[in-house]
């Protein structure tokens, strides 16, 4: 069972890093819902917040020149331990901006709790796509002694945009009843803040947790429209079914008067299906969408692009 298994996710693995494929987009199906009024304030879910280092800083178990990341696996197959998802979008300190060509090296303890010190199992690098997207699969951080109590599960972080300093930071877990009694993880105010980097994990359809974590750091990246905070301009609401298999509804809000498009990309960044509604006024949304019989299966970004700025995605599976 565990074979067929980590054979599917080699499958699913190898079919995410296939190149662009034609897809088809239907006629869209758009209504306005006029059921209950909406806030703009609903699209708070979203935080503006600069990504903070950790009090903890780089910790003493850092190996320079981790080896780049392959097929998006940080852990192999058959590394022992409960499988992990992460995944986010870097952002400039605005939010205006996503950031491409972002370096994200990645290193945690094993199942056990212990460091591999003298490789790089464990510790890899990864860049961002072109729309700012990183995503790794790899085990769920084991616990370690830290003095008289255990740290908290963690992944260490060193963020570097092109042409600017590094981040150096850990990403923690909600639930973890470690976090109050750990002396980086339990901070909540100043320079080492670690409320937006404790994250929370759903389970998804093949029994593996899932993350998502935006980092938002200082850097140079790519807008096509302005320099606004985007939390004014409308978001996502829902994505249903997902995981979907031959059609998705995908269901949205406008908060002003804009043009409008929605936007579907795959793991490296490219662009497989744009719905394009044109000018829109404030209200709430549905469109349907059917892709093409041979989209690989796998993991999906899809975006709101609202007067040509990307200010809202969902992560979506096809199976």
């Amino acid at each position: 069972m565990k074979r067929k298994k980590n054979a599917n996710r080699r499958q699913f693995l190898k079919n995410t890093s296939l190149s662009l494929l034609t897809m088809t987009v239907l006629p869209t199906i758009i209504k306005g819902d006029n059921s209950r009024g909406f806030s703009k304030k609903e699209s708070l879910s979203f935080n503006c917040n600069p990504s903070t280092e950790d009090a903890y800083g780089q910790g003493p178990f850092y190996t320079s020149n981790a080896p780049n990341i392959q097929n998006n696996l940080l852990a192999d197959i058959n590394e022992v331990g409960e499988r992990i998802i992460i995944s986010g979008q870097v952002y400039n300190l605005d939010c205006s901006e996503i950031i491409p060509n972002t370096e994200i090296d990645i290193w945690h303890a094993n199942d056990a709790g212990e460091y591999d010190n003298l490789g790089y199992n464990l510790r890899g690098k990864t860049i961002t796509n072109s729309q700012g997207f990183y995503f790794f699969e790899s085990i769920k951080p084991g616990l370690y002694l830290n003095g008289s109590t255990y740290r908290p599960s963690h992944i260490h972080f060193r963020i570097t945009p092109p042409g600017f300093g590094t981040l150096i930071t850990q990403l923690y877990f909600q639930g973890d009843p470690y976090i109050p009694m750990d002396a980086a993880a339990s901070i909540n105010s100043g320079s080492y803040d670690a409320t937006n980097r404790i994250i929370p994990l759903v389970t998804n359809t093949n029994g593996d947790l899932e993350g998502t974590w935006d980092i938002i750091i200082d850097g140079n990246g790519v807008s096509l429209e302005t320099n606004n905070i985007h939390l004014d301009k409308g978001m996502i609401y829902s994505i249903s079914p997902n995981p979907f298999t031959n059609h998705i509804e995908i269901n949205y809000g406008v908060f002003t008067t804009s043009k409008v498009a929605i936007a579907v990309y795959n793991i490296q960044g490219e662009i497989v299906a744009k719905i394009d509604n044109g000018l829109m006024e404030p209200e709430k949304y549905s469109v349907h969408w059917k892709p093409n019989y041979n989209l690989p299966k796998g993991h999906y970004f899809i975006a709101i692009i609202i007067n040509d700025l990307q200010v809202h995605y969902l992560k979506v599976i096809r199976q």
